[in-house]
């Protein structure tokens, strides 16, 4: 789809110059003494690059072209997965979902039994993170990181000071506090594409009814399916239509509510204070684009509006989802980066280019798989460990789209030409393919001769990662459950302990773990950074991927 939109809009993939000296600008006035912005994180769910300010002709989505027009316009953001939950513990952590366990769709609710992910016993969420520099930080109902459970309160409960909030949240906030908001779009998402009236898969006809009209789901349709233009791997199916259609419809709903987000920004005072970026959590929430490794699955829009921006510019470098900790991190004042993420700030003044991102696919719901992919400005190279696998076979949740058992059925009758078959047949070890010239990914070149060159050095280069990384799908899943829950159960985070030094309550936890402190259960829990000046408070902790430790009593006599 970019390649497409790239070529019927030259203009406006240029200004990357220009990009680069906003961006810089901004990168000085955030960094040393200045006041740290207001963050406001929007993302989309299940969502490409369908808007008009990236050139695409058949959508709708006049606030979110506002946006662009006084935004920087990434055009090669990638996600490190192209399913939500293995994708929202890399954006979080900054690290590789693969490196700690965090690659299977999902944890919580895996086939063998529910466990959760564990990061290294020293990383830190990028909420904590801006917590420790005094930020205000809230988030809605959806959290999904591997190592929580998909609603809020699902924990850890150091991350935010508040979840389960709206996007509004900041009026929450104390006095003079910067806040920073996660705040997830579900329009988008690929339920949303699925008829009420169909298959509903873990909730009730009701409850799907419930939750489209709460979204502005069920509103008179703005898409007229005729009109659309297919990808080369769809068949032209009255089923395919309507439910790109559809698909349209949702983003449309999206844009309204991202109009009354930034709307209610501007009335309180706070667009010029407030860096605001706008992604999807990965591809379209359509077959062969979610849960896959081809650009549809992992590549997506990113609009950043730094404080008081006013042009449109275009960055064409490569971004990762793991990049967006170290960047966020160093705009919040952080001076000390932890080493332990992959990423690397893309808005800084000394930041380096990227010359790969890299992404992963592995069980998604009921079906077993282990693909890894690496991906130049170019080239991408996906390598398959279980080359048997097709990314059509059937999918319990996925079999509720019209489109998918449409395409199947088209499939099983013989009626599709080799391009769109292909998603119905093996994997095979290793793909190749030329984004220039195949910005579809149909035309695999691994076998062909003039390009093994790029096809060595793209296998070296997925190697290193690994081997840099790490891989925990080396080992099954269910021996990574085994090794998450030593008992058959979580680990029992140990409680902190403190200590009166100085006139001022220290307090610890013997594993190094997170820790929380109130001074009575009527106030929410606040994050301990240092010393207190209080003589008792409660507190307890969390070791992300563990139970939390009980609350305890502790005082001046400890």
């Amino acid at each position: 789809m970019f390649g497409k939109l790239q070529e019927l809009h030259p203009t406006r993939w240029a200004a990357t110059f220009c990009g680069l000296v906003v961006l810089m600008v901004s990168a000085v006035a955030h960094s040393g003494g200045a006041t740290p912005p207001n963050i406001l994180l929007l993302v989309a769910e299940d969502l490409g690059a369908r808007l008009g300010s990236y050139g695409d002709e058949h959508a709708k989505t006049p606030n979110l072209d506002a946006l662009a027009r006084q935004s920087t316009r990434f055009t090669h953001a990638f996600t490190t997965a192209g399913v939500c939950a293995p994708s929202r513990a890399a954006l979080i952590t900054g690290q590789h979902q693969i490196s700690f366990g965090a690659q299977h769709m999902r944890s919580s609710t895996a086939p063998l039994g529910s466990y959760l992910a564990q990061p290294p016993a020293d990383l830190r969420a990028l909420p904590e993170l801006l917590r420790q520099l005094g930020y205000y930080t809230y988030t809605d109902g959806k959290l999904d990181y591997q190592f929580s459970g998909i609603r809020a309160g699902s924990g850890p409960f150091t991350l935010w000071d508040k979840d389960g909030e709206s996007a509004e949240g900041w009026r929450e906030r104390p006095k003079g506090k910067p806040f920073f908001a996660l705040i997830n779009l579900m329009h988008t998402h690929e339920s949303g594409v699925m008829r009420a009236d169909g298959k509903s898969y873990g909730q009730s006809h009701s409850q799907t009814q419930r939750m489209r009209k709460a979204l502005g789901l069920v509103a008179p349709p703005v898409t007229d399916p005729a009109d659309l233009t297919l990808p080369p791997y769809y068949p032209d199916l009255p089923e395919i239509r309507a439910d790109l259609a559809r698909h349209y419809d949702n983003i449309h709903a999206m844009d309204r509510r991202i109009g009354e987000i930034l709307r209610a920004l501007r009335e309180d005072g706070l667009a010029n204070t407030t860096l605001v970026i706008w992604t999807s959590d990965h591809g379209d929430g359509l077959p062969r684009a979610k849960r896959e490794l081809y650009d549809s699955g992992i590549r997506v829009p990113m609009l950043v509006q730094q404080p008081g921006q006013t042009t449109a510019t275009t960055q064409d470098r490569l971004i990762s989802f793991v990049d967006l900790a170290p960047t966020l991190y160093r705009i919040a004042g952080g001076k000390n980066p932890p080493a332990y993420w992959h990423g690397n700030d893309f808005l800084g003044t000394d930041s380096h280019a990227r010359n790969y991102i890299y992404a992963s696919r592995d069980r998604i719901d009921e079906v077993v798989d282990r693909q890894r992919a690496v991906r130049d400005e170019r080239f991408k190279y996906i390598r398959s460990y279980y080359p048997q696998v097709p990314g059509g076979h059937a999918l319990d949740y996925r079999d509720n789209l019209d489109m998918v058992r449409a395409w199947r059925s088209a499939f099983a009758a013989g009626n599709l030409d080799p391009i769109q078959a292909r998603w119905f047949e093996p994997a095979g070890h290793e793909q190749l393919y030329d984004l220039h010239n195949d910005p579809y990914e149909v035309a695999n070149l691994a076998e062909d001769p003039n390009y093994q060159d790029t096809l060595l050095r793209l296998r070296k280069q997925m190697d290193i990662f690994l081997s840099r990384v790490g891989d925990t799908s080396q080992i099954s899943e269910a021996d990574l459950r085994k090794q998450f829950l030593p008992q058959g159960e979580l680990p029992s985070t140990p409680p902190p302990t403190a200590s009166w030094r100085n006139n001022q309550l220290h307090l610890s936890s013997p594993i190094g773990a997170s820790i929380g402190y109130r001074l009575n259960s009527e106030q929410p829990w606040q994050l301990y950074t240092g010393p207190l000046e209080h003589s008792a408070v409660q507190a307890k902790s969390i070791r992300y991927g563990w139970q939390e430790s009980p609350t305890v009593q502790l005082s001046i006599n400890d």
